[in-house]
């Protein structure tokens, strides 16, 4: 016979959807819990099911080969219906099951045990079940056992669920974080332009370029599963894929960088100096139609120290050249060398303008 319909079945249903779980992936979690079932108590068959409108879905199985059967022929959605745990020692003398398919055919399922899968409400959503061809009956371990591999699995339900709502939050969160960046960039920007004062135009560019790495840096941690620790190459290849729509005609943008992984602070001031490099060799080392390269690398050395090295093919710096004469302001400078607790070596090349960053990788 078919089971009843659940005394709450439409909050009953509601909650079962609210876990997502249906029709899901095998996980190798709840593929443990069933063998684990199986195993303790000796039997053929252990599935972790949850009982549907219309079916019978199983998340994890072992000795059934199917993912879902119809409802009709369910021992579950009998079970749903009565304590936390349940326990037929052979199904034919149970007259829910005598007229079964699944119990009267050939092999038949002649026992089962099975522990609810409860929300903290109350609500069954399903079970985790034994079964076997034998009647017979579990020892008072076993079904301990099965008890806690449930309230196991409700954990495994419950924490997706929390990570599902925690990652929804974020996603929000970041998306205005996002916006408000971009917002503050295009503000300084207006801004730049409003005032003549040297040392204003300086300071607004610092905070633009800062601005600008965070961007480029929040995307980054938002597309990362370790929201503190950055991939710095992957950065820094993405901060220069932005700049290449800044290169003048005929002037070439190009990366080598190692996987490096630090601390989001020191990505940030990476990737500030970085962009503070590549907009100023741009502008002022390409003038009257100069063509050439610019190239950011970033590598390791044997002690493990981080180099960072910035160079053009440009027309270079004058014979009595400072820092601020190389476009790249004094003030962003002694930010990020402070920062990254180290100091600017900057000169000409072979070439052009060569600038070059060694620091240690704080403890991530």
């Amino acid at each position: 016979m078919q089971a009843l319909q659940h005394p709450l079945q439409q909050r009953r249903l509601a909650a079962l959807r609210d876990f997502e779980i249906l029709d899901t992936d095998p996980e190798q979690e709840f593929d443990e819990i069933v063998k684990l079932a199986a195993a303790t108590c000796g039997t053929a068959i252990s599935v972790v099911n949850f009982i549907d409108a219309e079916r019978q879905w199983f998340k994890a199985e072992t000795g059934l080969g199917v993912r879902e059967t119809p409802l009709a022929t369910s021992i579950c959605a009998h079970v749903i219906l009565q304590d936390e745990f349940a326990e037929i020692r052979d199904t034919l003398d149970d007259p829910r099951m005598q007229d079964n398919p699944l119990c009267c055919g050939e092999p038949g399922l002649r026992f089962y045990a099975g522990a609810l899968l409860t929300t903290q409400d109350g609500l069954p959503l399903g079970t985790l079940c034994v079964l076997d061809y034998e009647p017979r009956e579990l020892t008072a371990l076993q079904r301990d056992t099965l008890r806690v591999l449930a309230r196991q699995v409700v954990t495994l339900l419950e924490m997706r669920k929390a990570l599902r709502s925690a990652d929804i939050l974020r996603r929000e969160v970041d998306h205005r974080v996002k916006n408000s960046l971009q917002s503050l960039s295009s503000f300084t920007n207006l801004q730049s332009r409003a005032f003549a004062s040297d040392d204003a135009k300086l300071a607004l560019s610092m905070v633009k370029t800062r601005i600008d790495a965070l961007t480029q840096l929040h995307e980054m941690l938002y597309q990362s599963d370790e929201h503190s620790v950055v991939e710095l190459g992957a950065f820094l290849t993405s901060v220069c894929a932005q700049l290449e729509g800044l290169a003048p005609e005929g002037v070439t943008l190009e990366v080598a960088t190692t996987p490096v992984s630090v601390p989001a602070q020191q990505a940030v001031a990476v990737g500030t100096f970085v962009n503070e490099f590549v907009a100023n060799s741009f502008k002022h080392g390409f003038r009257d139609g100069h063509t050439g390269s610019v190239t950011v690398e970033l590598g390791l050395e044997p002690d493990g120290q981080v180099r960072l090295t910035c160079s053009d093919t440009g027309v270079g710096l004058p014979p009595d050249h400072g820092i601020e004469s190389a476009g790249l302001g004094m003030k962003i400078a002694e930010v990020i060398c402070l920062e990254l607790g180290t100091d600017l070596d900057l000169r000409n090349g072979a070439h052009g303008v060569v600038a070059t960053l060694t620091f240690t990788p704080a403890a991530t």
